[in-house]
């Protein structure tokens, strides 16, 4: 497992916002704690605090840090103990077309359209709605040494974009969007199988999902995948 010297955490600044409505739970108000952000984003810092429960938005590391709540749960799947299961073995097979290749982390037109039709059909209900090229740049588009795009093709067709951070300790995966009318395809979880299995070719421990949440629907897909870890009192304990 990777870690920094405690030392070197302890002296970190940290700032809590004030209440906000929960963006999973209705009616609940949520705080977050951030990485001072004048401090340098390196990617020893980021592993770092992703054993933590950290996650990255943009130029911000946060976590939840809601004083009555702890529903948010940082997950991660270990890679090498991993299996895919009968449903997931055939999602590998319905997308062994499909070409995946790293791109530079930058805006434009192709990336944005897919990711406007995505938020227009998966998410209109969010507060990603509406989508905009300055949201999707403000978002996902960010010059830091670790990120990757990686493009999901058929025939130089772009299906599906994973954003990932590519760390020493895993890789985070940060954003992904995809063609939603290629519902057969389940691109999205293919796209968690794809970086469960980049983690292995590249050598590292974890693909870091976010924070699992028990009651919000929307987070349900993560526990389809076995075996799943989870942050409990700073320990990462497999889920049952």
């Amino acid at each position: 497992m990777y870690e920094a010297r405690m030392t070197e955490l302890s002296e970190l600044k940290f700032y809590a916002t004030q209440p906000h409505p929960c963006s999973y739970l209705p009616e609940q108000q949520a705080t977050t704690l951030f990485l001072d952000p004048s401090l340098p984003m390196s990617a020893e810092l980021y592993a770092a605090l992703s054993e933590r429960g950290f996650r990255r938005s943009g130029d911000h590391l946060y976590r939840p840090h809601c004083q009555h709540c702890q529903a948010c749960v940082a997950a991660r799947i270990p890679a090498a103990q991993f299996r895919a299961n009968r449903s997931q073995r055939r999602i590998l097979q319905r997308n062994r077309d499909l070409q995946v290749q790293a791109a530079l982390p930058i805006f434009s037109e192709e990336y944005y359209r897919l990711y406007a039709r995505y938020i227009d059909s998966r998410h209109a209900d969010g507060d990603m709605y509406p989508p905009s090229p300055e949201q999707f740049h403000s978002f996902l588009v960010r010059n830091l040494d670790f990120l990757r795009f990686y493009e999901f093709r058929l025939q130089g067709e772009l299906l599906a974009l994973a954003v990932t951070d590519v760390l020493p300790n895993g890789l985070s995966a940060v954003y992904t969007f995809f063609d939603p009318d290629q519902a057969a395809r389940s691109l999205g979880r293919f796209a968690i199988l794809w970086q469960i299995e980049e983690c292995r070719r590249l050598g590292l421990e974890a693909l870091y999902l976010g924070y699992w949440i028990k009651n919000c629907r929307k987070m349900n897909y993560k526990s389809e995948y076995r075996p799943l870890q989870l942050l409990i009192r700073q320990q990462w304990l497999q889920a049952n």
